[in-house]
């Protein structure tokens, strides 16, 4: 029996509907028609010889043969991409300005920028580093081509342009240990920062007196008083440097509750191959370094769990029309 070869535009096309969530979208952003995209879906099942997609109110979602084929169909679009961009990225030039905010902006960054220079030796890259209301006005404005930003920390996943929700948490030393008796010591970067109100304002509603010990403008700044021991944080676990660790109520702590979207996003009406790449790229780093207890958000289909761990969450359904 010969071998089945997956049409690759297909895959793509699969990639990119569960990614936007939306065969409409994904004809958009493909340059097809919707009946198209659903003509490609029935040939890829009919190669599969299993259903990838089931009925989920008004769309549908992937079945669990569906969530297997898109971890490899991500993994074959990457090397196909990787190939074409090795073989004629070194001929492209211009530039890309990439906004962040700080606590991507150090471990994290280096694992997208060898594999970017590499199939773009031509580019320059342009990080932008700044808090994520200031990057999200650069972003409308046509100041930075595409950026990663935090939105506001509540209680519901509400964010449509969100690709991860990451849980918000004490951070400090693994030693730490608050005693009831003092005011709980704060370490915050400078106002106005949200973590630092939300923090200050889970104390006020616990009833727990604190008082500031440290401020800093810059992230590693707080993350080296938060070693000396100066107090702990409010933040996220995402690349915490490893003398750091999420701390809970076994430290004296008030629990708290909330998450804070992650969010791509790309200048209205800039569109490139390089820009595209890198896209791709932000996402595949994201997913494999999400902390635990992070939820993939709306503006990204979850991949398939790895065997032995839990799902992060439940999978969006597919707008069908």
């Amino acid at each position: 029996m010969l071998p089945i070869n997956l049409d690759m535009d297909v895959l793509r096309s699969l990639v990119v509907a569960t990614d936007l969530g939306s065969f409409v979208k994904a004809a958009g952003r493909l340059g097809r028609t919707q009946s198209a995209i659903s003509l490609q879906m029935k040939k890829l099942e009919d190669q599969i010889g299993h259903a990838i997609f089931r009925k989920n109110g008004r769309g549908v979602a992937l079945t669990d043969t569906g969530d297997v084929l898109l971890g490899y169909a991500r993994r074959i679009l990457a090397l196909n991409d990787e190939a074409v961009t090795a073989t004629r990225g070194g001929a492209v030039a211009g530039s890309v300005r990439l906004g962040l905010p700080q606590d991507l902006a150090d471990q994290w960054l280096t694992g997208v920028l060898g594999p970017f220079h590499s199939a773009y030796p031509h580019i320059v890259f342009e990080a932008v580093i700044g808090r994520s209301r200031d990057l999200r006005e650069q972003v409308a404005q046509g100041a930075v081509d595409i950026a990663l930003v935090f939105g506001e920390i509540g209680r519901a996943c509400d964010e449509p342009d969100a690709v991860a929700y990451l849980p918000v948490a004490w951070i400090g030393p693994r030693d730490f240990v608050a005693r009831p008796e003092e005011p709980l010591p704060l370490a915050l970067l400078d106002a106005p920062c949200m973590f630092r109100n939300f923090g200050i304002g889970e104390l006020d509603a616990a009833s727990r007196t604190w008082r500031i010990s440290f401020t800093s403008p810059s992230l590693p700044g707080l993350w080296g008083a938060l070693e000396a021991g100066l107090g702990v944080t409010v933040r996220t676990a995402f690349e915490l440097p490893a003398a750091l660790c999420v701390l809970d109520e076994r430290s004296g702590l008030p629990p708290i509750a909330g998450v804070t979207p992650l969010s791509l996003l790309l200048t209205p009406n800039s569109r490139s191959e390089a820009l595209e790449h890198l896209r791709s790229m932000l996402l595949e780093s994201l997913l494999a370094h999400l902390p635990e207890g992070a939820l993939r958000g709306p503006a990204l289909f979850p991949a398939p769990a790895r065997p032995g761990r839990r799902p992060r969450a439940v999978p969006r359904p597919i707008a069908a029309e």
